[in-house]
């Protein structure tokens, strides 16, 4: 079996339209790659059996001019070129060959979730039932909160349809079965899924006009993979799939095409490293004068709430973190009373010529009970 390495992963990636074979994110702590690119070509230079799961959420080919509700209001269901149908024998031609690449890459016993609607899923079956896949689950993904539909010629659309399959029939699958019933309240977890859609702080980037809830790809990713394990979707977006597996401990490999959702991901994947990683050391702090180790996991909510009512404010302090644009980290970082202040500091630090991406602040303030 080949094992990807930093050597493959950067091999060179060529459809005649590929100007760099190399990742546009890279983040060799949480080893995350992101590629952008045509997912055909980047897939056909990644090593066979080298992934443990792929999520997969393709074009639906919806785009037909047609309009739908959204926030009340009536709009085109058109969501870009990207997914305008080419009719229904090219559509399914486009399905298996994908398919096809991702049965190469995936493990012997790994597997794929794909997404869909009535638009594309039944291609989607049909190719993978071609392609010798072997199905496993179709998961019904239940929208609580659907838009109406304004022809009044249908029922509502509620739902979206994922098929979750092996690479073949010999495939003996990751499914953390106790870890799903456990979630479910100690019953068996049903095929029917219940996920509201992504809410604010999901696009606070900006959104994908197909965009899934990280509740929704974390199941997915808790339930048919294990830590460590390396996760692909090839078909980026937004940039969810990325997130979840991040905060699943899983390593990531994304592919996108579009500048515009490739910009947004990258700010979202960054902001939730950066906020990982200000978590794990404001975590490490130790407030105990004596050095003491204390367990404050288990004290008492209201005792906590009432130390803070009558407690001494002893520090404030306002951060701001510099990201860099090119180098996905903090390049630099000061403490400053306003964002102004920052700046120039910045401007006049050692490291005012690098390019940046964000600048994200913190506030801290620090109680001890009387």
């Amino acid at each position: 079996m080949t094992k990807i390495t930093k050597k493959s992963l950067d091999s060179p990636i060529s459809d005649g339209n590929a100007e760099s074979a190399k990742p546009v994110f890279h983040d060799p702590k949480n080893d995350i790659r992101i590629y952008q690119g045509d997912c055909l070509a980047v897939m056909a230079a990644l090593p066979e059996e080298s992934v443990d799961l792929i999520f997969a959420d393709p074009p639906y080919f919806l785009s037909n001019d047609g309009i739908t509700c959204h926030a009340g209001k009536m709009v085109s269901v058109n969501k870009g070129d990207w997914d305008k149908s080419r009719g229904a024998d090219a559509n399914h031609e486009f399905n298996r060959a994908w398919l096809a690449a991702c049965q190469r890459l995936l493990k012997p016993n790994g597997s794929i979730w794909v997404s869909g609607t009535s638009h594309v899923i039944h291609s989607v079956g049909f190719a993978m039932q071609q392609l010798e896949f072997k199905l496993l689950n179709d998961i019904s993904w239940v929208k609580p909160n659907p838009p109406p539909n304004l022809s009044c010629r249908y029922f509502t659309h509620a739902a979206e349809t994922i098929i979750w399959a092996a690479k073949n029939k010999k495939s003996r699958h990751t499914f953390n079965y106790r870890l799903m019933k456990e979630e479910n309240g100690g019953k068996q977890m049903k095929s029917v899924w219940p996920v509201l859609p992504p809410g604010r702080e999901e696009k606070r980037f900006g959104k994908h006009p197909a965009q899934k809830p990280l509740a929704l790809l974390e199941r997915v990713i808790r339930a048919s993979s294990n830590e460590g394990d390396l996760v692909l979707d090839p078909f980026m977006g937004g940039g969810t799939t990325a997130v979840a597996a991040a905060r699943c401990s899983r390593t990531v490999l994304g592919i996108e095409r579009d500048d515009e959702f490739l910009s947004k991901t990258l700010s979202r994947i960054t902001a939730e490293l950066i906020f990982v990683a200000m978590t794990a050391v404001s975590a490490s702090i130790d407030l105990d004068l004596l050095g003491r180790s204390m367990d404050r996991s288990m004290c008492d909510e209201n005792t906590a709430m009432d130390a803070l009512k009558t407690g001494k404010l002893v520090r404030r302090e306002r951060s701001f973190y510099f990201v860099g644009s090119h180098r996905r980290e903090v390049v630099y970082s000061v403490v400053a009373p306003d964002m102004e202040e920052a700046i120039q500091k910045f401007s006049a630090s050692t490291q005012s010529g690098v390019e940046i991406l964000m600048v994200v602040k913190t506030e801290t303030e620090i109680y001890l009970a009387e």
